[in-house]
């Protein structure tokens, strides 16, 4: 039986001091559009693969929050499969929520953003609008642009001369890209939250060199008129011999600010062991770069910048303990100055990554098994054979985004948790063909979808990918939509039109956020003067 709690009970939760993972079971386009302020994304489609990561231990308090249509209930039951042992669901969800006067909010990664606004509202961030360091620019004025975002987002579009140097890396390679301490640095990302933690996170670290965030980033660069270049891959190096002493140093200053503490091997297993009764997440904050050629067993890798920026990718339980490890401590200890800020229980592993077993392997998704091979797999070539013959239905339920790009032609596009009402609009043929890109999201589909449909049901073997991998043809566009594409949100430039008009739409929601926050009144961010 479903267990349900009132939204006056879940705002009580939201203060009480102990753990919650409040989740939302919605795919994450339709999280974005209404949601709650901690609301962290779980779609029930992907639930088996993310639920163990986002919240590890079973015994964690859980409320599950959707728009109705009995999502929550089936995410619950499922979770209650896996074992988990105290999963409830929002009664009446979000409209409840309202309806009972509280807030609800539209954007991802909500409360990092808002942190951001909050950040320059209270500690002042100096900022730099586009037009000034155009001028500067042209004057040949000694500056440095630091890009603070991926280096993916950062191919899409850069400041003309910007350099990639993500949100963590900023305190350790800035000593090498700016040694002249009269160097103007300007910090940038695509809008406003990247720029501020950037700049600001120098500031806290004591640089001798004036920092200023570019104000309202690429975004406002382009609506001022300006060129961006894209796909450069100009990447901030690693620190010198002589400046990691520099960058150590600043991070030890920005640690001792905001009282970062640092924990031993002997306390990190002893939490280690507490994991069943406080959970308990272990990062890695260095570049994937470096997490891919070694890191700890079972340890993610959450690059800082990043960690900061959308905490709720990684970590799905308010009130946890989290520990961070890198290899120098620079990039630990700033990371972790924010988090404490966020109002996060964080520390820095002191000894970094000496003491652990170290592999090249990413940490598994899902429990241990889940989505193996089945007897019901048809071959890449088998399948391009049954769609020459025209006795094949495709269902690709791989993101939206992933379709786009490249998918089997003539294959539909469906939603896994709503596949009652898509497959009846994508006609019957001999065999139903499921595939995602690595074909596990399809293989714990195969069984529900059999229940659903008269047509016998197969997995493309390897998925999507190894359909690639054979040399068959991967089609673009949105072509066959089964559902509506709901799973992901779209940044302001990923739309097909009205790029500008969506760019300050995305800049007033961000300004907005620290207003919002104050009506709401469960943010759990911290001052330090």
């Amino acid at each position: 039986m479903t267990n349900f709690v009132t939204a006056q009970a879940l705002k009580a939760m939201l203060s009480d001091g102990g753990e919650l993972a409040l989740l939302d079971v919605r795919e994450e386009g339709a999280h974005s559009q209404s949601h709650l302020f901690y609301t962290v994304p779980m779609p029930l489609s992907s639930l088996e693969l993310q639920a163990g990561f986002l919240v590890p231990r079973l015994g964690t308090r859980m409320v599950l929050v959707d728009a109705g249509g009995g999502f929550a209930e089936r995410a619950a039951a499922k979770l209650t499969t896996l074992g988990y042992l105290d999963v409830a669901c929002l009664e009446g969800g979000i409209a409840a929520w309202e309806a009972a006067g509280y807030v609800l909010f539209s954007g991802v990664h909500v409360p990092c953003k808002a942190f951001g606004e909050y950040v320059e509202h209270h500690y002042d961030t100096p900022h730099i609008d586009a037009e000034e360091l155009q001028a500067m620019r042209q004057a040949g004025d000694d500056l440095v642009i630091l890009d603070s975002r991926p280096m993916d987002e950062y191919q899409v579009m850069n400041i003309p001369d910007g350099i990639d140097c993500p949100g963590a890396e900023l305190a350790c390679r800035v000593h090498d890209l700016a040694p002249d301490p009269d160097t103007l640095v300007v910090v940038n990302c695509a809008g406003r939250t990247r720029s501020i933690i950037g700049a600001q996170s120098l500031i806290n670290a004591a640089i001798p060199n004036k920092v200023v965030a570019l104000k309202n980033g690429t975004m406002g660069w382009h609506l001022a008129g300006y060129e961006l270049e894209r796909g450069q891959s100009r990447m901030a190096p690693p620190p010198s011999a002589a400046a990691l002493p520099k960058a150590q140093a600043s991070a030890r200053a920005a640690g001792e600010r905001f009282g970062v503490p640092r924990i031993d091997r002997a306390t990190l297993a002893q939490w280690q062991g507490e994991a069943e009764v406080r959970s308990l997440y272990i990062l890695d904050v260095r570049d994937p770069a470096e997490y891919a050629a070694g890191h700890p067993v079972d340890v993610a890798n959450a690059p800082g910048g990043q960690l900061v920026q959308g905490i709720d990718e990684w970590c799905g339980t308010l009130g946890a303990r989290i520990v961070l490890v890198d290899d120098n401590g620079v990039r630990a200890t700033m990371t972790a100055s924010w988090l404490i800020q966020m109002g996060w229980d964080v520390s820095v592993l002191e000894s970094g990554l000496d003491g652990f077993e170290m592999t090249t392997k990413a940490p598994r998704q899902g429990p241990a098994g889940i989505g193996q091979a089945g007897q019901n797999e048809i071959e890449a070539d088998a399948l391009a054979a049954r769609i020459a013959a025209g006795s094949v239905v495709v269902i690709d339920l791989g993101p939206s985004r992933d379709y786009d790009a490249g998918h089997v032609p003539g294959a539909w596009w469906a939603v896994r948790a709503r596949l009652a009402d898509s497959l009846p609009r994508v006609g019957e043929k001999p065999l139903l063909v499921l595939t995602s890109p690595d074909a596990i999201l399809a293989r714990l589909a195969a069984p529900e979808a059999s229940q659903l449909t008269a047509m016998p049901v197969a997995v493309l073997a390897g998925g999507t990918e190894a359909w690639r991998d054979a040399g068959h043809e991967l089609r673009q566009g949105l072509e066959n939509m089964a559902d509506e594409r709901d799973d992901t949100w779209l940044k302001p430039y990923d739309h097909p039109g009205g790029v500008e008009d969506r760019m300050r739409a995305y800049l007033t929601w961000e300004i907005d956020l620290v207003d919002n926050i104050e009506r709401d009144g469960d943010h759990r961010f911290r001052l330090f003067t």
